[in-house]
């Protein structure tokens, strides 16, 4: 479960899109205080969806190294379980890294 620090698609994206209508808002009532605040968030949604990310991004190498590794120790020890169950990893790591690939 991530911790309440850590970055997240969901959270970046919803700061992001609250910081828009404060800049809108302060785009149709001229405040200037408001534009500055919703571009901030905005900019800070941005940066935490980029990092959250990254580090899913990781995370899906790291599950493509470790079911590899698996995959191959099965192989050589006549594994079966443990063979199918690294190369299970490894396209799973593939897929996370797909869907989080920097654009």
């Amino acid at each position: 479960m991530s911790g309440q620090n850590e970055p997240s698609q969901i959270n970046g994206n919803l700061k992001s899109v609250q910081g828009q209508v404060v800049e809108q808002i302060g785009n149709l009532t001229g405040s200037t205080e408001w534009q500055q605040s919703g571009k901030q968030t905005h900019a800070e949604g941005e940066a935490e969806q980029k990092a959250a990310q990254a580090k899913a991004y990781a995370e899906g190498a790291a599950d493509r190294v470790g079911g590899y590794k698996d995959s191959v120790v099965g192989a050589v020890t006549g594994d079966k379980a443990q063979q199918t169950a690294g190369n299970v990893r490894n396209e799973a790591g593939k897929a996370q890294q797909k869907a989080n690939e920097p654009q």
